[in-house]
């Protein structure tokens, strides 16, 4: 499960005081995680984009 108040938490400590190289290598995994996720509940949505012509239609 992706932490979302935790990248929250870390994009405000940042913008207000700064991170350690442990907090930005960790805000760095998070959100690599996060767009991951995004990503694969597209493509469980919508489908591999291959199986599409270029016009959009499903082949």
């Amino acid at each position: 499960m992706i932490d979302i108040d935790r990248i929250n938490f870390l994009a405000k400590k940042a913008r207000e005081e700064g991170l350690t190289e442990e907090e930005k290598e960790e805000q760095a995994r998070l959100r690599r995680e996060y767009i991951d996720s995004i990503k694969n509940n597209i493509r469980a949505a919508l489908g591999d984009p291959a199986d599409y012509k270029k016009n959009g239609d499903k082949s």
